[in-house]
């Protein structure tokens, strides 16, 4: 979901600049920033962002820079010329004063009066439609850059998801021969103690073997993280927004690795189940970033 896009357009009388950066997000926040008299694109950028985006924190920004001042500068005569008319007067009651400057006549407000040379609304109306089009263009360009980065992570994933596979493999291979180490382990026990205690009978050392094969079988919970495994193929190989649907089946593959090592009786076995459980955390890294 991480990406940057940036765009430009120009009219004869001003540049503008769009960009758009993209980082993880568990929804869809857009964050947009516009210069003062431009708020009312706001709904209109949310609107576009959400036909081409699911998932991800996405600021957008946008700049306008004029090709000429826009303002002009002019002396309002009248209020000079009211000025003007009171200084005879003002000299008559305080003779003692000094006769203004032109610089303090000047910064009598009202004086010194600003003009607009470019009508704003008039030409954002204008350039709206040229303002949106590079609006699209950012949008595209940024789900290229996404989609670049969704071709590397797909790799990646795939990678990680035929390690699960592997691993669910040599354990269902020490599932199997479980049984026969439980008996052989209960009959050593069994033959430590035999001077004080009697001897089991294979009846009754096949049922103990039984509750301990019961306790620690592990073979549904790699059955389950096999159909996940095919799930997780599927989502890979979807066009559809599957982050948050992927980042689910992650949760369900680490509760049954996390299972599989609190059953395992055997060395190997949690030292297989912990190597699920670290592989099933680096894809769920990798999973933050997919839409």
């Amino acid at each position: 979901m991480t990406g940057f896009a940036r765009t430009e357009g120009s009219s004869d009388l001003c540049k503008w600049i769009w960009e758009a950066k993209s980082v993880n997000g568990k929804g869809l926040d857009p964050r947009i920033k516009l210069p003062s008299g431009f708020e009312e694109f706001d709904p209109v950028i949310r609107k576009r962002i959400k036909q081409w985006f699911y998932r991800g924190n996405i600021s957008i920004s946008f700049s306008v820079i004029w090709s000429h001042s826009n303002t002009r500068y002019q002396v309002n005569m009248d209020i000079l010329d009211r000025l003007i008319e009171t200084i005879p007067e003002v000299k008559k009651r305080a003779p003692e004063l000094k006769p203004p400057t032109m610089d303090s006549l000047f910064s009598v407000k009202g004086v010194i009066e600003s003009i607009d040379l470019i009508d704003f609304e008039k030409e954002k109306v204008n350039q709206k439609a040229g303002i949106l089009t590079s609006l699209d263009e950012l949008l595209r360009k940024l789900q290229k850059v996404r989609n670049q980065e969704g071709a590397e992570l797909t790799s990646i994933i795939n990678a990680q998801i035929e390690l699960i596979e592997n691993l669910c493999r040599r354990a269902n291979k020490l599932a199997v021969s479980q049984a026969s180490r439980h008996k052989n382990r209960l009959h050593g026990q069994v033959l430590e103690v035999s001077g004080t205690v009697p001897v089991l009978s294979e009846e009754r050392l096949a049922q103990e073997v039984a509750l301990l094969i019961a306790k620690t079988d592990v073979r549904e919970e790699l059955d389950r993280i096999s159909a996940h495994v095919n799930a997780a193929r599927v989502l890979i190989d979807s066009d559809e927004a599957v982050g948050r649907e992927f980042d689910f089946l992650c949760q369900e593959f680490n509760r049954e690795a996390n299972t599989l090592c609190s059953k395992s009786s055997d060395v190997k076995l949690t030292q297989v189940g912990l190597a699920l459980r670290s592989t099933i955390d680096r894809m769920r890294e990798q999973v933050q970033n997919v839409e």
